[in-house]
């Protein structure tokens, strides 16, 4: 006997009918809310088509040597500069370029977002157990559910294209950055903030000189986090028309090119590494910079 025969038919029928209801009722809201929302959507998607015509149509000189000194700022490592150099040369010289650089800019605009709405939240997190309670299912289902699952309703309401594209990889990629800013909050030791208040701290003072400066290798590892997940979202937002290193890949796999889907599969390595690395030195910088002015 099959599992939905031990349900009454009515049963079965109902549930059909709240199915029902509910593709109706979204397909009604796409229909009213979808154009508002693709306005509300269009200064990030001028910004960001803005940002990958930069990368592309600027010449490769200049955009190796600014992704070089951003290196430098962040790592202080002549060995990571080289490395990178020698990464983006290879990339360029394997024809990936405009792909990475597409790539490049998505990743970066994500990333941007996720910090600026992860990072309130995580505060907001930390300073409240009941928001935490709250917020922290949510999370939940953002990280565990299927990226496909989500596909759907964004492709929906916005259709085909990047800003689609952005959104999966922004709702895929944030929660490692609210979780991480919060916990570093929360791990704070007390005695430093009780110090504080005993100085006549007030709680932006403390949130701001203390409890972020010392959960800075936390939040950096939470940036590093987000970083990789929304690289990894890559391949699948190329599905709804987010050009960079997933449509060569996707490509790959639907023609077994083994080759094209390696080299491009590489060159996303080579990035997550990049970015990992560099944001990493310089949230531990950072903090030593910090530790030095509280010892003087």
């Amino acid at each position: 006997m099959e599992f939905l025969d031990e349900f009454p038919t009515m049963g079965r029928s109902d549930l059909r009918d709240l199915k029902k209801s509910i593709d109706g009722g979204f397909r009604e809201f796409s229909r009213t809310y979808g154009e508002g929302l693709e306005n509300f959507f269009d200064p990030l998607l001028h910004f960001l088509v803005w940002f990958e015509r930069l990368l592309v149509n600027t010449p490769w000189p200049i955009v190796l040597g600014a992704i070089a000194a951003l290196v430098w700022f962040g790592a202080r490592s002549v060995t990571m500069v080289i490395a990178t150099i020698v990464c983006f040369m290879v990339i360029g010289y394997l024809d990936m370029w405009e792909d990475t650089m597409a790539t490049l800019a998505i990743v970066s605009v994500a990333t941007i977002i996720c910090i600026a709405i992860g990072l309130p939240v995580g505060i907001l997190m930390a300073r409240s157990n009941k928001f935490q309670a709250a917020i922290t299912p949510v999370l939940d289902v953002m990280q565990t559910i299927p990226s496909f699952v989500y596909l759907i309703p964004v492709v929906m309401l916005l259709g085909i294209g990047k800003v689609p594209g952005l959104i999966a990889v922004c709702i895929y990629a944030l929660p490692p950055m609210a979780r991480l800013t919060n916990l570093g909050i929360r791990l704070v030791d007390k005695e430093v903030l009780e110090a504080a208040t005993a100085f006549g701290a007030d709680y932006k003072q403390k949130l701001f000189g203390v409890q972020i400066p010392l959960a800075l290798p936390t939040i950096f590892a939470g940036v590093n986090q987000t970083i990789m997940m929304a690289l990894s979202m890559v391949v699948i937002a190329s599905l709804i028309g987010v050009a960079g290193l997933g449509v060569p890949v996707l490509r790959a796999v639907s023609n077994q090119y083994l080759a094209l889907g390696l080299m491009n599969g590489l060159a996303i390595v080579a990035l997550a590494i990049i970015f990992d690395r560099v944001s990493q030195r310089f949230g531990r910088r950072m903090q030593s910079h910090r530790e030095e002015g509280a010892g003087h």
